[in-house]
């Protein structure tokens, strides 16, 4: 009887300790999706920011104002910025291990988060459609609707360095 018990204690021993590893795989696993959603989103982000770089460089005049470089940017950077709300489908609020500057009202107030992305996506075309016109004074305008766009969101959204 006593061994009966003690194969009993062994085999709830073994169960436990195959639950908490599974637990821990589990926990392991939603961190490495989180830890892999804010890298993809950074990377976004990056991206953006190269691409933007030469506009913001012409809007501070540091660099000539080109019409087919403003237009190749804004063409590109369209289809990023319309990539920004996806990115942030996964809420990172919760993992705490991961650094990030996105804050946690994105997730509570995702309509308007998402309606500062569409305002994005509309100042990109409006830096589009100047650049196409190859007029630097209407370019000015469009540009700085683009930086206020980015504004918009990141004084709401993301913690500054």
């Amino acid at each position: 009887m006593q061994s009966r018990f003690k194969l009993h204690l062994v085999r709830l021993a073994v169960l436990t300790i195959g639950a908490s590893v599974f637990a821990s795989a589990a926990v392991a696993q939603s961190g490495s999706a989180e830890q892999k959603a804010v890298e993809e989103r950074q990377a976004l982000f990056k991206e953006i920011e190269k691409t933007f770089k030469p506009v913001g460089e012409m809007l501070k005049r540091k660099q000539p104002y080109d019409a087919a470089l403003v237009e190749q940017s804004a063409t590109q950077l369209q289809p990023l910025a319309k990539k920004i709300p996806d990115a942030f489908t996964v809420d990172t609020t919760k993992a705490k291990d991961i650094k990030t500057k996105a804050r946690d009202n994105i997730w509570t107030n995702m309509p308007d988060f998402k309606a500062k992305a569409d305002n994005l996506v509309k100042a990109l075309a409006g830096l589009s459609e100047a650049a196409k016109a190859g007029d630097e004074k209407a370019f000015r305008p469009a540009a700085i609707a683009v930086g206020r766009a980015c504004s918009g969101c990141h004084d709401n959204y993301k913690d500054s360095d």
